[in-house]
């Protein structure tokens, strides 16, 4: 891939999970675009053959390891993968989540296993064996996926804001325990982005009687947002450029958070 003044992760070895589509899509073509060799963890196959090959078409290049994330097992194995045919890595984006929509009282045991395996058991099982490799290589920036529901509540999303104030405070707790090691953690908070999670989630809530379609979105965010909007948030805080900016909740949703 060629050199250009923005190749703010030349030389940086970048794992994304839930990296083949959506925002983890968009973040894996910037990263490589930035200069990062990118390295996808993702349970859709064919997806993640599709990213690495408009990667290696553009320039760049990358490796794509199935994993489901939420299973110790896979995690260990994927990251075994990673350090016998990749080597050392020194930025991870925990990225992988997905959502429920439900009223709190017809939500089920299994809804609420299902969301806490994907959203919180996956960052806890990848942070905790990334962390050390990442500190024995010399530290990096681990940024992982909230969500402006990590800090407000909404109506039919409560398992999903439980589990996004739980990765929220996973982010702020490893930018403390990991600091004097060389570890910066941030978190990224998007509203809605246009992408199949965000538009099933609005056509969701819709369809439950509520009115983002027909304008309830203009009044938060002003307009959906696009994946490489959030993308562009995720490789400041892995880059160098925020090697100061540690703990930090960035919220990408044009003000939305602000207005409370």
């Amino acid at each position: 891939m060629s050199k250009t003044p923005n190749d703010r992760l030349a030389g940086k070895t970048a794992v994304i999970t839930g990296g083949a589509a959506g925002i983890g899509r968009a973040t894996s073509l910037m990263f490589a675009r930035e200069g990062a060799h990118v390295v996808i963890l993702d349970i859709q196959d064919q997806a993640a053959e599709q990213t690495l090959d408009m990667i290696e078409k553009a320039g760049g290049s990358g490796h794509f390891f199935h994993a489901d994330v939420s299973k110790a097992n896979e995690v260990d194995r994927a990251f075994d993968a990673i350090k016998a045919d990749v080597g050392p890595y020194d930025v991870l984006f925990n990225h992988a989540g997905t959502i429920i929509v439900k009223a709190l009282h017809e939500s089920t045991e299994e809804d609420y296993d299902r969301l806490m395996d994907i959203n919180v058991r996956s960052a806890f099982l990848v942070c905790r064996r990334a962390l050390p490799e990442m500190v024995s290589n010399g530290g990096g920036s681990v940024v992982i996926t909230a969500s402006i529901a990590s800090e407000l509540g909404y109506a039919l999303e409560s398992l999903y804001c439980m589990s996004k104030g739980a990765v929220l405070q996973l982010a702020r707790t490893i930018a403390i325990e990991y600091r004097d090691q060389g570890i910066r953690c941030n978190a990224i908070c998007p509203g809605f982005v246009k992408t199949a999670h965000g538009l099933r989630e609005i056509a969701e809530l819709d369809a439950a009687g509520q009115t983002w379609e027909d304008g309830d979105l203009a009044a938060t965010q002003g307009r959906i947002c696009e994946p490489d909007e959030v993308a562009s948030a995720v490789v400041f805080l892995a880059s160098d450029e925020a090697s100061f900016v540690n703990g930090h909740a960035l919220y990408v949703d044009n003000g939305w958070y602000s207005k409370g």
